[in-house]
C-alpha cells in the first residue's frame, strides 16, 4: 500500500498521528517518498500511483473513490485558501478545489494556497480575500477543501485514523521550529493557524460539500 502526503503544515498534526501509529514501516517510508501538492496527489490516485491519499474535495467526488469522513476543514476562516486582489486572474496549479471555489463565488485574482498563502495573509491580509470567509457569509456553512480518498481497503483506513480526530495532537517544538525556518511563518502564527483548522467531516460539512457540488454542475465550473 502506498500512502500520500502533503505537506502542508494544515496536514502536521497528522503526520505526528502517523509517525506515532504503529503502522507497517514500508507503509511509513512510502509517504516519506510520496509527498507532493494537492493537484499531484489527485492525479497519483487517480492514476493508481498510490492508493490513498488526502486530495482535493471536488476530486474525491468521483465514483472510483471511497472517502473516509476525514479532510481539511475550516469554519468562517482559513488563512491559507485566498485570492490577490487587484492583480490579473490566475489559477494555483497547486489546486484544484480551490480554484473552483473562487469561480463559484466569482472571485477574480490570483488565487494562492498553502504555506505560501498563509505566510502572505498573515503578512498583509488587506490584500486579500479569504475564500473560507466568503463561503461562510453565503452559506453559513464550513468549507471541506480535502478528503481522504482511497481506492480500495476503506476499512484499514477507517481503523487507522479512527482515534485522530478524538485525539489532541501535541507537536514538538522542534517541529514547529523546522516549519517556522522553512516557511518563513511564526511558531505562534503557526500554532494559531492550526486552530482554525480542523479534521473531522459531520453534518454541517457534508451539507456544505454537497452544496458545492451541485453549484459546481448548474454553473459548468470544473
Amino acid at each position: 500500500m502506498i500512502f500520500g502526503k502533503i505537506d502542508y503544515i494544515n496536514l502536521l498534526p497528522l503526520h505526528i498521528y502517523l509517525k506515532k501509529y504503529p503502522l507497517p514501516s514500508g507503509l511509513k517510508k512510502t509517504m516519506e517518498y510520496k509527498k507532493g501538492v494537492p493537484s499531484q496527489l489527485n492525479r497519483a490516485l487517480f492514476y493508481r500511483r498510490i492508493d490513498a491519499a488526502i486530495i482535493s474535495s471536488v476530486e474525491s467526488a468521483r465514483v472510483k473513490y471511497r472517502n473516509l469522513n476525514l479532510g481539511i476543514c475550516a469554519n468562517q476562516k482559513v488563512w491559507s485558501v485566498i485570492i490577490q486582489k487587484d492583480v490579473k486572474n490566475a489559477k494555483d496549479p497547486s489546486s484544484a478545489t480551490s480554484n473552483v471555489l473562487a469561480r463559484v463565488l466569482k472571485q477574480n485574482g490570483k488565487v494562492i494556497i498553502g504555506d505560501e498563502a498563509l505566510r502572505l495573509y498573515l503578512e498583509d491580509s488587506s490584500k486579500f480575500i479569504d475564500l473560507c470567509s466568503l463561503w461562510y457569509e453565503k452559506t453559513g456553512l464550513p468549507f471541506v477543501f480535502a478528503r481522504f480518498s482511497c481506492i480500495k481497503q476503506k476499512n484499514f483506513y477507517s481503523k487507522i485514523f479512527k482515534k485522530f480526530t478524538q485525539t489532541k495532537i501535541k507537536i514538538p517544538y522542534y517541529i514547529l521550529e523546522k516549519y517556522s525556518q522553512t516557511r518563513n511563518i511564526s511558531p505562534k502564527n503557526i500554532k494559531a493557524y492550526l486552530q482554525v483548522i480542523y479534521y473531522k467531516i459531520e453534518y454541517k460539512e457534508r451539507k456544505a460539500l454537497k452544496i458545492f457540488f451541485k453549484q459546481i454542475k448548474n454553473k459548468g465550473v470544473r
